[in-house]
């Protein structure tokens, strides 16, 4: 492990932060020095990040911790763009009203990880729309398009996947990198900021941001990246078979946000805490050195912290409570998902669906037949069964997932 003299890099290289800097030695000494105003730009493709952004939001989470700026950058802007980055296909055009209510719900989840305020470490929030609607084609062109080389470009992985694939990508979105790197050169003028950071696969892109930044006035700018975070079986962070885990509790419940994080790989519990928690890091050693039953305490814990910082202590400790309740006791917690049932009764497929335990019929159907399907802890066979609801009825996939049909 490299040894930095800035609290900041060290406090990102112990936890597992740092996958490439463009100038460790640069960098380490700026952090030193002063006070780094640093940012992370966020998309604002739904009403809520999922999981798989919090270690970006976490990053800033540390940069705050260490004494330094952290800005949040939204994408009203550059949303209505989209990021090609690895995806496979160009991605739907959201309006401007939908991007506008989008960034409205992600805001409030960050007020739970950083402070905001107009003090010099202070969190902001800002919004490329601000520079970005108001630029005018022509004289952006002439002024910042010279410094770009389509021929690089070209040659980044993000572009070049899709290209290899022989799949469409718009012209519409080949600029997305420029007006990403755009927002950095803005970002320093406007607020002196001297860092980007962000996911391994956004290296391309602030790469591009810290050269704009130099030709076109001549700053020194730095760029860190995050390494992909994957499960210990080589799955995606924060994708479930039920989907993605949200981080705003309107779309997912505290007791599902609190299981995510219990049922998480016992290979897998040291790195979590590392890098999801506060805890300090002589107990996380200890924590992921116990086996046996220990192991399942350590994942309680994580769930909490986890749970706690992102919903609040009293949501982590009412579903702790469910899962004791539900697990230790055999009866249900009452923050387990719920659905009303109107008629007097449900077909099972259909509260499946409706308390978010499969996400489709199909799926549904092949986990009653596989016997993974309970009423009640009583095991459900046929597809086409009947639930009676005239009390709480608990429906259970497997033996860590579970939801409530109550009468509407």
């Amino acid at each position: 492990m490299t040894e930095y003299q800035s609290d900041l890099l060290r406090l990102l290289s112990s936890r597992g932060y740092i996958h490439q800097v463009t100038d460790p030695e640069g960098l380490d000494g700026l952090a030193a020095r002063q006070i780094v105003p640093g940012y992370i730009g966020f998309d604002p493709t739904a009403p809520s990040l999922h999981v798989g952004s919090l270690v970006q939001i976490m990053l800033l989470r540390r940069l705050q911790q260490a004494g330094h700026k952290p800005i949040v950058l939204m994408g009203g802007g550059t949303g209505k763009v989209g990021d090609p980055s690895f995806k496979d296909e160009a991605r739907k055009l959201m309006t401007v009203e939908t991007i506008a209510s989008n960034i409205a719900s992600i805001k409030t989840v960050f007020e739970n990880f950083l402070t905001f305020g107009d003090g010099p470490t202070d969190a902001v929030m800002v919004d490329n729309a601000e520079w970005l609607d108001a630029l005018e084609y022509l004289p952006f062109l002439r002024d910042y398009g010279q410094h770009f080389s389509v021929n690089r470009m070209l040659s980044f992985d993000s572009v070049k996947l899709r290209l290899d694939r022989e799949q469409s990508l718009s012209f519409l979105e080949f600029n997305y990198m420029i007006l990403q790197a755009y927002d950095f050169l803005e970002l320093n003028r406007r607020a002196g900021v001297r860092l980007q950071m962000g996911g391994s696969d956004q290296w391309g892109n602030i790469v591009n941001g810290i050269e704009l930044s130099r030709r076109a006035d001549g700053a020194e700018v730095y760029g860190v990246t995050t390494p992909l975070i994957t499960t210990a079986d080589g799955g995606k962070m924060g994708k479930t078979m039920s989907g993605a885990v949200w981080l705003n509790p309107e779309q997912l419940s505290h007791y599902d946000y609190w299981q995510f994080w219990r049922n998480t790989d016992d290979r897998d519990v040291g790195r979590f805490l590392r890098l999801f928690t506060d805890l300090p890091l002589d107990e996380i050693a200890r924590l992921e050195s116990l086996e046996g039953a220990g192991i399942n305490e350590a994942k309680k814990i994580l769930a909490n912290e986890a749970t706690a910082m992102c919903r609040g202590v009293a949501a982590a400790e009412e579903a702790a409570e469910t899962a004791r309740r539900t697990f230790e006791e055999g009866a249900a917690g009452g923050s387990l998902p719920s659905h009303p049932v109107e008629g007097g009764s449900i077909d099972i497929v259909d509260a499946l669906i409706a308390l978010g335990l499969c996400p489709s019929r199909g799926e549904a159907r092949r986990k009653i037949a596989e016997g993974a399907i309970r009423v009640d802890d009583q095991p459900v066979s046929d597809p086409a069964a009947n639930v009676p609801v005239t009390g709480q009825v608990k429906i259970s996939f497997g033996k860590k997932k579970h939801g409530l049909l109550v009468p509407a």
